[in-house]
């Protein structure tokens, strides 16, 4: 679930303030939330970009992912570490008759998505060093299995030491955030609580987490104002 609602906007927002290129403003962490998106990196010349599907821990300003070392996308960042990392949720599909202004005819209405999503411009640094991808895991794992139910990740000792020269390690620095917050806040109070309701009830894919989004956007920004 995301949890920036004061962010509203129907249209990508930078945020300088708090993410700014070395040197200059302090950058704030990166916020909790998925921690599953989308690796982007430049191809060759002439070549699209390598897209990459991988889970990723937060390390204050940072994300952290693990790759197998056969995989395409590291010779492109020895190439160019400037790379993007591409997180959504909290979407679905909202009908046109849901967004019909009152007293029009339902089919009027016109479709549109929800959404919520970041891209993270990141400065990428490759993790070679037996001991710093070993730490590089301990750190994802307390994320994803925070109870400590896996074996010691040593870069000396099995299970995880032996498999280690079959993944590289990758920080990706963060540099600045582009987000982006769908959720018709321009329509009126009484029309987007009733859309709430309505996904609440086809309750299919992620339409809880995305009527649960509306009711807090709806309780903390209310009306919108341009």
């Amino acid at each position: 679930m995301w949890g920036r609602p004061g962010c509203s906007a129907c249209r990508w927002r930078s945020r300088p303030w708090c993410w700014s290129a070395p040197g200059t403003a302090r950058r704030r962490p990166v916020p909790r939330g998925p921690d599953f998106g989308i690796l982007s990196v430049n191809g060759p010349p002439g070549h699209a970009p390598v897209v990459v599907p991988t889970h990723f821990a937060v390390d204050d300003t940072a994300l952290l992912v693990h790759l197998a070392r056969p995989n395409p996308v590291w010779k492109a960042i020895e190439t160019d570490p400037n790379v993007t990392f591409t997180v959504t949720g909290d979407y679905a599909f909202i009908p046109g008759p849901w967004r019909a202004k009152p007293g029009t005819e339902p089919t009027d209405g016109v479709p549109t998505s929800y959404y919520a999503a970041a891209q993270f411009t990141c400065q990428a640094t490759i993790v070679d060093d037996p001991a710093a991808k070993a730490e590089l895991l301990r750190r994802q794992m307390a994320h994803f299995q925070p109870d400590g139910d896996h074996a010691p990740i040593d870069p000396d000792q099995p299970p995880y030491g032996p498999m280690l020269p079959g993944i590289r390690g990758l920080r990706l620095d963060v540099t600045e955030v582009r987000a982006k917050f769908k959720y018709d806040d321009h329509k009126p109070v009484e029309q987007r609580t009733d859309t709430a309701r309505r996904l609440t009830e086809r309750g299919t894919a992620l339409d809880a987490p995305t009527a649960a989004q509306q009711l807090r956007r709806l309780d903390r920004v209310g009306t919108w104002k341009s």
